[in-house]
């Protein structure tokens, strides 16, 4: 049983490492995104029309939306992931 529970963790750690992976790239992408718009002037900015700079605002928010939300998904797959593990071992005190 214990050889069972190794290799489903091995799996999932595998799992969940690809989806950090994953994370990783989005994460450059929205701090990449930040900067740009860190860069915008405060002051008298002249981008053109107002519905253009609006638009390109939205994008960045629902970016960094998407990437927050990617980070609580794997809290949460990680979560229920591990409490049947978790569970299992607990009930097999004597095995290590």
């Amino acid at each position: 049983m214990q050889e069972q529970i190794t290799s489903i963790l091995a799996h999932m750690a595998k799992a969940q490492h690809e989806l950090a992976r994953t994370l990783e790239a989005k994460r450059v992408v929205v701090a990449h995104m930040a900067m740009l718009v860190e860069q915008i002037p405060d002051h008298n900015p002249s981008f053109g029309e107002i519905d253009a700079l609006m638009e390109h605002s939205l994008e960045v928010t629902k970016g960094v939306a998407s990437y927050l939300n990617s980070l609580a998904d794997l809290e949460e797959a990680l979560a229920d992931n591990l409490a049947p593990i978790l569970k299992l071992m607990k009930e097999q005190p004597g095995e290590e």
